[in-house]
């Protein structure tokens, strides 16, 4: 079951068909089951919309939100029990736990829909849906509008729009609850408990994977089943690639390894990104480029407070990172030019961070009417200023190059200002060298120990 309780569930679902009006209809559908090969299945994940407003995990779902209904407004198509499936695939809820445990008004075969929503339909002027998220969900829509109208001359009434549910359901998950933050806050710290392990791991001979393996490790001891999104473990110039994901590199003394990694706990997304020397040390390139990306990711959280708007955290990364650049010989000219020309581009190519929630990169639009949106308390994001210098960049000295470093946190904004959920893991420079090298000391004496006990 969800750590979010049933209440908050509910609550959604009654602001959602509030905004929808009478006269409406809304239909969600739960994620399909996908295939890695044959019929061997990916691990089962929810919809996040689904998610959001009913809080149940199986597939071949349906949600059906009829505002006004006096029958029951709220409507789920589930599968039906079935001993014999149960036994090889596990337990299902059926239409009795959707009632009982989901709080569903109304809990309904899945293999009946294509006869029992069109009946739904039938008088509701409008259909909230979601298209073009699933090509073939939608033609099944489409087909039970259709099925209504073919009723017409009996006096059925076909809905004459179909609206999509997106955006409101996207400013709907964009401003958290207590619940999610508190949800959001342990999928945090259990991230951050993985990045403190793989750093403590860390020694020169090891593959990428090897790191990985310790993330994976933490992730599910912790409670956490499933990561976020695929593990980024680069080490030397891989860091340098933003979407790394091979991590099959051997670690060489010298590199620095970025990671950029985290759990997924109850469906929320949690995103950590630290840099760090596989050897212990920073050398002095290192420790200066990475100085100027930890000083551009502080004053980027410095803007974070209600009032202040999205493009303000990113203006002062780059502001920083451009300054930092020009001090380091990196860049030439004035820092107003740079920034407005966009040369600090090269080196610095995303923007400092995304929304964040049931997914990693999360729903909720950025401007309103143009203009950059205003930052409230419950907005949830990340905060991940970088620097990437090519390994094959002949315009700046060798010494700098196949330098990558990226510094990520989790920012919730609060009526006072912003709290840094993953705060746990260390990312001064210097507490970094620290407990490397506390480690790999430990790791090194429990060696020796081990080989006088041997001989």
């Amino acid at each position: 079951m969800t750590k979010i309780p049933k209440i908050e569930f509910a609550r959604r679902r009654t602001e959602l068909m509030k905004q929808m009006g009478a006269g409406s209809i809304a239909i969600v559908p739960a994620a399909a089951l996908s295939y890695r090969n044959s019929d061997v299945g990916h691990t089962y994940r929810q919809a996040s919309n689904f998610q959001y407003l009913t809080g149940f995990p199986e597939p071949e779902g349906v949600a059906v939100l009829i505002p006004g209904r006096a029958q029951g407004e709220y409507v789920l198509f589930c599968r039906s029990r079935d001993p014999q499936i149960e036994l090889w695939d596990g337990a299902r809820a059926g239409q009795e736990g959707g009632i009982s445990l989901y709080d569903a008004n109304v809990a309904l075969s899945i293999e009946d829909i294509d006869t029992q929503l069109p009946e739904l339909m039938d008088g509701c002027e409008r259909v909230f849906y979601g298209l073009g998220a699933e090509e073939a969900f939608d033609a099944r829509v489409v087909g039970w509008i259709n099925a209504v109208r073919a009723r017409a001359r009996q006096g059925a009434n076909p809905p004459s729009q179909i609206l999509d549910i997106a955006p409101m359901l996207s400013e709907m998950r964009l401003i958290k609850s207590p619940a999610e933050v508190s949800v959001m806050r342990e999928a945090s710290k259990l991230s951050a408990k993985a990045h403190v392990r793989a750093m403590a791991s860390v020694q020169p001979g090891l593959y990428e994977y090897h790191l990985e393996a310790e993330l994976r490790y933490a992730f599910s001891a912790g409670g956490a089943r499933h990561t976020a999104y695929g593990s980024i473990v680069g080490a030397g110039a891989n860091a340098c690639v933003l979407h790394y994901v091979d991590n099959d590199k051997r670690i060489e003394d010298g590199d620095l390894v970025l990671i950029d990694a985290a759990c997924e706990l109850d469906c929320y997304a949690s995103d950590i990104t630290r840099t760090f020397p596989a050897n212990g040390t920073f050398t002095a390139a290192q420790r200066a480029l990475y100085q100027v990306v930890l000083d551009a990711q502080l004053a980027a959280i410095a803007q974070i407070k209600p009032g202040n708007h999205w493009n303000d955290v990113h203006d002062a990364a780059v502001r920083s990172l451009t300054t930092g650049l020009v001090a380091l010989g990196l860049l030439e000219g004035d820092v107003d030019t740079l920034i407005a020309d966009g040369t600090y581009k090269e080196f610095y190519m995303h923007t400092t961070g995304h929304w964040l929630g049931l997914d990693v990169h999360d729903v909720g639009r950025y401007k309103i009417e143009g203009a950059w949106r205003a930052l409230e308390p419950g907005m949830v994001f990340t905060v991940e200023p970088g620097l990437y210098i090519a390994p094959d960049n002949r315009s700046v000295d060798p010494v700098w190059r196949g330098i990558g470093v990226r510094i990520e946190d989790v920012v919730v904004v609060t009526a006072e200002g912003a709290e840094v959920l993953t705060l746990q893991v260390a990312k001064e420079a210097h507490e970094i060298e620290a407990l490397i090298k506390r480690a790999q000391t430990t790791a090194g004496s429990d060696r020796q120990a081990q080989r006088a006990t041997a001989l």
